[in-house]
């Protein structure tokens, strides 16, 4: 009977073992399961109902714009960023390189704080058309990301058409965005 026993924790710790390879095979999405995580779930679809204050100055105003309507009926590109996050700064460059080729960029102030924001903008150049403050990640949340930076190709008719999760660091992350707003709509 004793001997039977010395079995109990080995089958246990086979069980636990199973469950943990079935839902590291889940989220990874490995063939044959669903997959819990997807982050480009929103590509094709709209972009989410996000009213949020404008920043002008230093100062979040009072004025609330929605995010879907921040290109005003023309492409952009949607960028969540902070001051506090290394990796927005490697990106800059690339965003004020769209800046230059007149692509409207609208940067969304993930969890920061407006003077924070500003200080980053003035100190490496300000590449968007107009920033909306997202001090508690409302936005990040209704576009599921995971992080900042991540960025967001949504045409002209306010459908998010490509996603760039983590900083765009090369001219071909880049042209993929950019080539995604020029795709004609289905």
């Amino acid at each position: 009977m004793n001997r039977w026993f010395a079995l109990i924790p080995i089958v246990a710790l086979l069980a636990v073992g199973v469950f943990l390879m079935v839902q590291l095979n889940t989220l990874s999405g490995a063939p044959g399961q669903g997959r819990s995580y997807k982050p480009d779930a929103l590509v094709g679809q709209p972009i989410p109902l996000t009213v949020l204050p404008i920043l002008q100055g230093d100062v979040e105003t009072d004025q609330r714009l929605d995010l879907k309507t921040a290109g005003v009926g023309k492409p952009m590109i949607v960028n969540l960023f902070a001051s506090w996050c290394a990796p927005c700064r490697l990106e800059h460059p690339q965003l004020l390189k769209l800046k230059a080729q007149g692509i409207n960029v609208v940067g969304v102030a993930y969890k920061d704080d407006p003077i924070a924001t500003r200080a980053f903008l003035d100190e490496l150049g300000d590449p968007y058309a107009l920033v909306l403050v997202d001090r508690e990640g409302r936005a990040g949340l209704d576009l599921g990301v995971s992080g900042v930076p991540e960025s967001f190709a949504v045409d002209a008719y306010g459908t998010i058409v490509a996603k760039s999760s983590g900083p765009v660091l090369t001219d071909a992350d880049l042209q993929k965005l950019v080539d995604a707003l020029k795709t004609p709509a289905r």
